[in-house]
């Protein structure tokens, strides 16, 4: 402790005992001035410094031995006089000198001043950042670790500091860093199970390039990994949704809260042909020609709306659009609409239209598999149309109603090697005489009123190269005969309307259950047309020949019918299999398939075995249900007996006698009908069309 006396209280001298006060190893036992209201004078007072008017009042050791004499009046006398009279062994300073030293101890003191602040500011610094820190001196000792590396690693900075990092942190590789002067840079590193880092590990050096010890900065990298794939997902799945968005053929527009345009696709520019910048930011009915924004409507009622008519572009293009509105948590975000050209739409419909019609006339459904009989007249005709399946010949299949000429038909088909090409079935009973023509042969362009554009092919042409089943051919009038046999003669038709015969390569399957001898004799019939379809007959057995077929065809029934009702009948019983094989069956397997649908709806759900009290059998009684199973024959034999017969040496034909007894039994059963032609045609077992050509042929008044 140095005792200093300041001789002066002016500026100097004040500004002396300021720099003086803060150093601990300089005491100011006193400060002396001529002028008892000199400033330094207060300035003492203040700090508890002894003043005074003469400075040789404090050489008498009442306030200790003064070691130094600063002279801070800058007047030489006062100096002299002060080196004449000092104590002995008392220093004496000039103000110049005085000045000097303390502009140094000033400069020291901000510095000082300046280095604590720095020193703070960088452990703020420090102790405040996400990265991690650990630096160690030359000899690998820890000197710093902040906060954050306390957090990432689990240890108190009070435990590390001052111990080696090779000892407590291994992994640092500081002490690697230190041997080798080589700097470590984006480096990761597997901290914990469940935790990486990326580290910088680099040397510290002095001004002169001495390595003074080394630093680790590291971050916990955990979480901006599973951050970055999140967001490399959320890029990927906008990638994908603005790919679909943009590849889709549906137009897309998309509107913000407040109804203005955020997104539109190119299919919304082909179909409105509006471009981005004339929609995107532009109120949500920009593009509307004739009609109202949905987009404002659903924003407004947050319901969407699905299949409004508008017109929208400069083209006044008509569509229907569809509009949801976006919600994310429950916030209204905007609306989507979906906008379809009604134009596409219709020819879309009119092609569905189309393909439906070809699936349709493609349709051969059964199989050779499919056709159930082990009868030896229902053998035949199986092995028969085997044999007419491997060559292109026309087939005729003949047989009583609902015996399963048509599936006949199409297991031709499939079994041929036409199978892959078109199966077209025509009703020939089922369309008028005045449509079937076109129907058949199809027509030009303006042949009649109605006719489309460009005209229209007929089921012949469309049939090329497959099969064409003509079902019902004995129904057909005598002008459509002659037609008929010009495409099996020729092989060509001609178009309604037109000039220039088309040739047809479809293989003609055709199916009656008209005597065709005796239509032919009758004059209703073609006999070149019969010799044309004649190649290759087949003759179809009624149920009544073949009644041992009746079990499997009524459990194959059953099994179609479990799947169409949703039933569970595993069997029919053997008194209802009885029944059935007892009945005449005159509607043949048609009526046995209704037979066994009626009995099914008539089960209970829980009953799995059909019984006699199922069965109803309509149109003649079977036996137990009051009539019997040879009611047909006796009243065929009843008509017979009521015929016209000639008397003895009186002969008349077959044919008339025949004709006779049909007519008498078409007339007796419209009786019984109450004259309704649908149910007589029904239990007479033909077609309604043939019952009105027998009515009229007869003369019978109904």
């Amino acid at each position: 402790m140095i005792n200093i006396l300041i001789v002066g209280a002016g500026r100097g001298g004040t500004a002396l005992l300021r720099a003086f006060r803060d150093l601990a190893s300089v005491h100011v036992v006193g400060i002396a001035d001529v002028d008892p209201n000199a400033p330094g004078f207060v300035l003492a007072r203040s700090l508890g410094v002894p003043t005074g008017q003469r400075y040789e009042a404090f050489f008498d050791g009442s306030v200790g031995t003064v070691q130094v004499v600063i002279e801070a009046t800058g007047q030489a006398e006062v100096f002299k006089e002060i080196q004449e009279r000092r104590p002995k062994g008392t220093t004496l300073i000039p103000g110049a000198v005085a000045n000097l030293m303390m502009r140094l101890l000033l400069e020291k003191e901000e510095l000082i001043r300046q280095l604590t602040v720095s020193r703070q500011e960088l452990g703020a610094v420090l102790n405040s950042t996400y990265d991690a820190m650990i630096a160690v001196n030359s000899e690998g000792v820890i000197t710093l670790f902040n906060p954050a590396a306390e957090q990432l690693s689990g240890k108190v900075a009070g435990e590390m500091v001052g111990r080696r990092a090779c000892e407590v942190i291994p992994n640092s590789r500081l002490h690697i860093v230190l041997e080798t002067g080589v700097p470590e840079l984006n480096q990761l590193q597997e901290f914990h199970a469940t935790t990486r880092i990326l580290t910088n590990r680099v040397p510290m050096r002095d001004g002169q390039g001495n390595l003074v010890g080394a630093l680790a900065v590291f971050r916990d990298i955990t979480e901006i990994q599973k951050m970055a794939e999140e967001v490399t997902d959320l890029k990927e799945i906008q990638l994908l949704l603005q790919s679909i968005i943009h590849s889709t053929q549906d137009a897309i527009s998309v509107v913000d809260t407040e109804g203005r345009g955020i997104l539109i696709n190119p299919a919304y520019t082909r179909l409105t042909g509006l471009r981005e910048e004339e929609v995107i930011g532009k109120p949500a009915d920009v593009d509307i020609a004739e009609g109202e924004s949905m987009h404002l409507q659903v924003l407004k009622t947050r319901k969407p709306v699905r299949g409004v008519p508008m017109k929208v572009g400069p083209y006044r293009k008509e569509v229907l659009v569809n509009v949801a509105p976006i919600v994310v948590d429950g916030e209204l975000k905007g609306s989507v609409g979906i906008v379809h050209d009604i134009s596409e739409i219709e020819n879309l419909t009119k092609e569905l239209n189309q393909a439906k019609q070809l699936i349709r006339k493609l349709e051969a459904k059964y199989q050779f598999e499919d056709i159930i009989g082990s009868s030896n007249e229902m053998l035949m005709a199986i092995e028969q149309a085997r044999k007419a399946a491997e060559t292109p010949a026309t087939v005729l299949l003949r047989g009583e109603s609902g015996t399963g000429k048509e599936l006949f038909a199409h297991a031709i088909h499939n079994a041929s090697e036409r199978r892959y090409s078109q199966f077209i079935r025509v009703n020939c009973a089922a369309i008028s005489e005045s449509l079937l023509e076109s129907e058949l042969f199809g027509y030009e362009e303006g042949a009649f009123t109605g006719a489309k554009r460009g005209g229209k092919k007929g089921l012949f042409e469309e049939a090329s190269g497959g099969t064409i089943f003509l079902d019902e051919i004995g129904e057909l009038s005598m002008s459509m005969q002659a037609k008929i046999l010009r495409v099996l003669q020729e092989k060509e038709i001609l178009r309604v309307g037109g000039a220039k015969a088309t040739p047809v390569n479809a293989r003609v399957i055709a199916a009656t259950n008209v005597n065709l001898e005796r239509a032919i004799q009758q004059g209703t019939f073609r006999e070149d047309l019969y010799y044309r379809l004649n190649v290759l007959p087949i003759i179809i057995p009624p149920l009544r020949y073949r009644k041992e077929d009746i079990p499997a065809i009524g459990l194959r029934l059953i099994h179609k019918y479990n799947q169409e009702y949703g039933r569970g009948v595993e069997q029919i019983s053997p008194l209802a299999v009885g029944k059935l094989i007892e009945y005449q069956w005159p509607g043949n397997v048609r009526e046995l398939e209704n037979a066994i649908g009626r009995a099914m709806i008539n089960m209970k759900f829980t009953e799995t075995v059909m019984e006699p009290h199922h069965l109803i059998l309509y149109g003649h009684q079977a036996p137990g249900s009051g009539g019997t199973a040879t009611q047909p024959v006796a009243w065929v034999a009843e008509t017979v007996e009521d015929a016209d017969l000639p008397q003895t040496g009186e002969l008349r034909s077959l044919d008339e006698v025949v004709g006779e007894a049909e007519r008498l039994y078409i007339t007796r059963v419209l009786r019984q009908t109450n004259g309704n032609k649908t149910e007589a045609a029904k239990r007479l077992g033909i077609a309604v069309r043939s019952l009105y050509y027998k009515l009229e042929k007869y003369g019978i008044q109904s």
